[in-house]
């Protein structure tokens, strides 16, 4: 889901595209509740849509620790 859904924007490879990266280096200053709420709402006046009613609080947290881990490599 995160490489399909995700990469459609940030690039297959997570590095970047119409959205930002999400490597490890560009995430290193973003707690990871930063990076939760991001995927819950999303980011108005972006493509960055919310995706609360899709995962769950637990399964967000979970991508945002994985980003924050590396899950780009």
């Amino acid at each position: 889901m995160v490489r399909h859904d995700c990469g459609s924007c940030h690039g297959l490879t997570l590095a970047g595209g119409l959205g930002p990266p999400l490597s490890v280096r560009a995430l290193a200053d973003k707690p990871v509740e930063y990076i939760e709420a991001m995927i819950l709402r999303g980011r108005p006046g972006t493509a960055m849509p919310g995706w609360k009613g899709l995962l769950s609080d637990d399964e967000a947290r979970w991508i945002a620790q994985e980003l924050k881990r590396g899950f780009a490599r």
